[in-house]
């Protein structure tokens, strides 16, 4: 029986060496020559002269040049103009968050109380999200009049359709047997909602309130120059006369506080983590 057992060893080390499994392809190549063949074709379909572009590079550095002197001895007006931008993000903000609060859960398959209601309030969220704020803000303008209430009645709009989508797929990922556990305790519509499915996607949900936050910030400076009021509104007028200097003043004041929002923003997004 030893014998037996010491050649067993022996005989394993006589045995073919099995070859190696062939190395793997190199497609980079294939992968560069595609992505040069996607820009040639994006470069046709569009039309793009890169000769007019190199030619036209000067006209867009002396139009650039023209910001280059920024006139600050607004600045207390500036900075209340902004004031009044940033209060128009948080009112659109808090509509978006109180139409999302109603919506979400009729959106949510496994919340909804009925597929009819279901599928209601799905379209309701399409449509909320296919109108531009440009568009809901010159209808509120006309309807309403000047001001920052349109601008964040159209924000608010707008932004409620990505927001109750956000939150509708988060509530359709809670776990179903936490959903039929608190069901078969007789807990209806409202119940659920309150005991499993917000406490389940508030940190997540609070991380897409603040992008919703951010994102109408930008925007409400944009909806000024349509006449909803804020900072947009009179950088408009001050590009229609001109006045590069002020005008410039008032783009770096509106980037200082986008980036001071989205610091802050990232700072609250890593807390709640």
């Amino acid at each position: 029986m030893g014998s037996s057992m010491s050649s067993e060893p022996l005989a394993a080390l006589r045995r073919p060496v099995q070859p190696l499994p062939p190395r793997p392809r190199d497609y980079a190549w294939a992968w560069a020559a595609g992505v040069v063949a996607l820009l040639l074709g994006i470069t046709w379909h569009l039309g793009i002269n890169f000769a007019a572009l190199a030619a036209g590079l000067g006209d867009i550095a002396e139009y650039v040049h023209r910001y280059s002197t920024p006139n600050f001895t607004d600045w207390s007006r500036y900075l209340a103009l902004m004031g009044i931008t940033l209060a128009t993000a948080l009112w659109g903000t808090a509509i978006a968050a109180g139409l999302s609060f109603i919506l979400a859960p009729l959106a949510a398959k496994n919340f909804s109380p009925h597929p009819v209601v279901y599928r209601g309030a799905r379209e309701i969220l399409n449509f909320m999200r296919a109108m531009p704020d440009l568009v809901l803000a010159l209808m509120f303008v006309a309807a309403i009049g000047l001001g920052p209430f349109p601008g964040a009645l159209a924000l608010g709009v707008h932004s409620s359709g990505f927001l109750g989508k956000f939150l509708a797929e988060c509530m359709e990922r809670v776990d179903k047997d936490t959903c039929e556990g608190v069901a078969s305790t007789g807990a209806g519509f409202i119940q659920r909602l309150a005991f499993v499915a917000w406490p389940t996607i508030l940190p997540e949900g609070l991380g897409y309130l603040l992008f919703i936050l951010d994102r109408n910030v930008r925007m409400a400076s944009v909806l000024g120059m349509v006449g909803a009021g804020g900072i947009g509104f009179e950088l408009y007028n001050s590009l229609r006369m001109f006045n590069y200097d002020q005008s410039a003043a008032m783009i770096l004041v509106i980037l200082a506080t986008l980036l001071l929002i989205d610091h802050a923003a990232s700072w609250l997004r890593r807390r709640l983590e």
